[in-house]
């Protein structure tokens, strides 16, 4: 399987074992706590993280990256969610480390792996991207990388609050003309 291109002066490569450090750092952020349920604070908890991403690429449920440039590092993480055939949509989830916020890496990050997605996955033909609804930032994200509102879900456990959904069609981001 090929790895997305870097665009942007971003980077997505598959999270090594090495990364438990910065990823333990990155995931001290109150923010993340609040959008996401990512809990790394000790370095057994960012082995076992580390070790579910392995294993989504082994089962082909999750493929997930470390967004990275060369002068900063770490800067977040994106992930393409369920694009298992024969189902023709998946999700698209991401997080931005805090020092790296405000510089278009999530949106840069969503734009990279979308189109690695339908190239790779060429059942694919619909991606979902999901953000409570009181998270504006998640929202712009979203329709930066071209996911338009579809519509807003109840909450639901493990969920407190409603969520939006954001979808982009495939023939949007190939531009290969089918729906």
């Amino acid at each position: 399987m090929r790895l997305p291109e870097p665009a942007g002066g971003l980077t997505l490569r598959r999270w090594r074992d090495g990364d438990a450090a910065a990823l333990t750092a990155a995931a001290g952020d109150p923010d993340l706590h609040r959008w996401t349920s990512l809990r790394v604070e000790h370095p057994d908890e960012a082995s076992a993280w580390l070790t579910a991403q392995h294993a989504g690429w082994t089962t082909g449920t999750r493929y997930s990256f470390a967004v990275v440039d060369d002068q900063d590092g770490l800067l977040g993480h994106v992930a393409l969610k369920r694009p298992g055939a024969p189902a023709t949509e998946a999700e698209v989830g991401y997080w931005t480390a805090a020092y790296a916020r405000g510089r278009g890496v999530a949106p840069g990050a969503v734009r990279i792996v979308t189109c690695w997605a339908f190239a790779e996955f060429p059942h694919l033909r619909r991606l979902r991207l999901l953000h409570q609804v009181d998270n504006t930032a998640s929202c712009r994200v979203a329709l930066k990388s071209g996911y338009a509102y579809e519509q807003t879900l109840k909450a639901q456990d493990p969920y407190p609050r409603e969520g939006h959904v954001h979808v982009l069609l495939g023939s949007r981001a190939i531009g290969d003309g089918e729906a």
